[in-house]
């Protein structure tokens, strides 16, 4: 039941994110959705993570699709990847939640944002002709305050979605039980 909720919280996320403006000294993006979905990496198997990952990189390109004389200049399915490799280092990162160590996920959760704003500037920068990368103050601005927001952001929504797993009885997934068994 929980995964589902998740789901659906990834959706209810990236749709609350569109309405929240922009963080005024960077011109900084509120990104939600990254951090469910991180939260989401850190509580469920592997299958489960990259299912999750897919979910989120699909609705990720959807929603941020740029279209320029009738070709996208963004494909769908190239944060598919982004999402994956992030979740497997979340996931790598899973005994410290269990130890209750969570000021490290949120951490890189802030980093994890500004990662993946940045390879959508990186993608977007490939696909227009001519290449060039142009790192200005201010794209350095929303890259870097993107992950500032997400850090600070992170501890809510964790916290949240903790307190929504343990009203639920969800156990998170632990592979060491496994292995021992």
């Amino acid at each position: 039941m929980f995964f589902g909720i998740v789901i659906a919280s990834l959706f209810l996320s990236l749709v609350a994110q569109h309405f929240l403006s922009a963080v005024p000294p960077w011109g900084a993006r509120v990104f939600l959705m990254p951090l469910v979905f991180l939260y989401g990496a850190l509580s469920f198997s592997t299958a489960r993570m990259l299912f999750l990952a897919f979910l989120s990189g699909v609705m990720w390109d959807l929603m941020h699709a740029q279209w320029v004389e009738d070709t996208a200049e963004l494909g769908v399915g190239w944060s598919v990847l982004v999402y994956a490799v992030l979740g497997v280092v979340m996931s790598g990162l899973r005994p410290l939640f269990h130890r209750g160590r969570w000021e490290v996920h949120c951490l890189f959760s802030g980093i994890a944002t500004s990662t993946l704003v940045a390879a959508e500037y990186l993608m977007i920068s490939i696909r227009r002709e001519p290449l060039r990368f142009e790192f200005s103050s201010e794209i350095w601005g929303r890259i870097f305050g993107a992950g500032v927001v997400a850090l600070a952001l992170s501890p809510l929504v964790f916290f949240s979605l903790s307190y929504i797993s343990r009203l639920l009885g969800h156990k998170h997934y632990r592979p060491e039980k496994e292995v021992l068994e």
